[in-house]
């Protein structure tokens, strides 16, 4: 269904596809991508299973992934590349301390995988070229044409979901944006497979909510890299499509006081889906729907799984700031 080229992109396959699709109220479904892995879900699972093929098929003994302290993206690799036989290492910066970051960091911890602790986001540029032999590093969120592959065929998933009538043609997709990797994605997706004739109705707008600030989630970047990702299908032998016109929205009213901060607005919404929000993400998009009409989907990126609190004997020989923010 999504054409020759696919099958020149090496594929991990991490995920159990498909998603569910479900209803959650008035004109608003639910896409839970949450439940995309038993070992640990949410949006990553996709961008992993390209970047991950990509590793093995060149060799990689090591994939670095770089996020905050409590980076879905960052657990999400240590966890699926272990299982499938690659060592992953994390590189991490702070951020605000929460329910959802604590969760994460302490199960970086516990996976006892290397961890390099950075003193600011700053610093990320400087790991660009730190790559040693075999080692492959990931830039944060994997925000590339390669990582937004995942989000990109999640699409033509989406598109037999309508078909067999789970939802009706969204008129809009409603998400978090931070790495941009997942929106991008789903930008080039809808024009690829309207273009293709796989998505049969009108384009959705894909209604992007910042968590991250500017200029990491503008228009311009968002555009950027899913004009790069429909280039990169094209030089895979798949069509060549224009990004003329994209139907995409950054909305710009929940980021709140920054990255990793939760606002009222996020608060009140965690309860408001049938499926796990966090406050850092998908809780400060969910609190945009009250905004919005007509037929939406909301793109939920959370994992459903809970990650355990590291025990304490993890603890003692972890990074000592890592740790000493943990348990402050």
């Amino acid at each position: 269904m999504i054409g020759s080229w696919f099958a020149r992109v090496p594929w991990a396959r991490l995920g159990v596809w498909p998603t569910p699709l479900v209803h959650a109220r008035g004109d608003i479904w639910v896409k839970r991508e949450g439940a995309s892995s038993p070992l640990y879900g949410g949006n990553k699972v996709r961008t992993l299973e390209a970047w991950l093929g990509h590793a093995q098929a060149i060799g990689a003994k090591r994939i670095w992934a770089i996020g905050a302290y409590g980076s879905n993206h960052a657990i999400a690799t240590v966890l699926h590349a272990r299982a499938i036989g690659i060592d992953a290492g994390v590189l991490v910066f702070p951020q605000p301390r929460s329910t959802w970051a604590v969760e994460n960091a302490g199960a970086l911890i516990a996976s006892g995988c290397p961890i390099v602790r950075m003193r600011s986001v700053i610093e990320v540029p400087l790991w660009g070229l730190a790559k040693a032999r075999h080692e492959l590093v990931m830039p944060p969120g994997g925000a590339t044409p390669l990582g937004a592959f995942g989000a990109m065929t999640a699409v033509f998933e989406l598109a037999q979901q309508i078909e067999d009538r789970l939802a009706p043609p969204p008129a809009r997709i409603v998400l978090a944006v931070g790495s941009t990797c997942t929106t991008a994605g789903l930008v080039a997706g809808f024009l690829l497979a309207h273009a293709i004739g796989v998505w049969r109705w009108p384009v959705p707008i894909v209604h992007a909510v910042r968590v991250t600030p500017w200029p990491v989630t503008s228009r311009t970047v968002i555009v950027q890299l899913a004009k790069r990702t429909l280039a990169r299908v094209a030089s895979l032998g798949g069509p060549q499509v224009a990004l003329d016109r994209p139907r995409l929205v950054v909305d710009t009213h929940e980021l709140g006081r920054g990255y990793g901060r939760i606002t009222d607005r996020a608060r009140a919404a965690l309860g408001s889906l049938p499926v796990r929000l966090d406050g850092v993400y998908s809780a400060k998009a969910a609190a945009a729907l009250p905004r919005l009409a007509g037929p939406t989907i909301f793109w939920a990126t959370k994992s459903e799984v809970e990650l355990p609190a590291p025990p304490l004997a993890a603890l003692r020989g972890a990074n000592a700031g890592l740790v000493s923010w943990l348990l402050k």
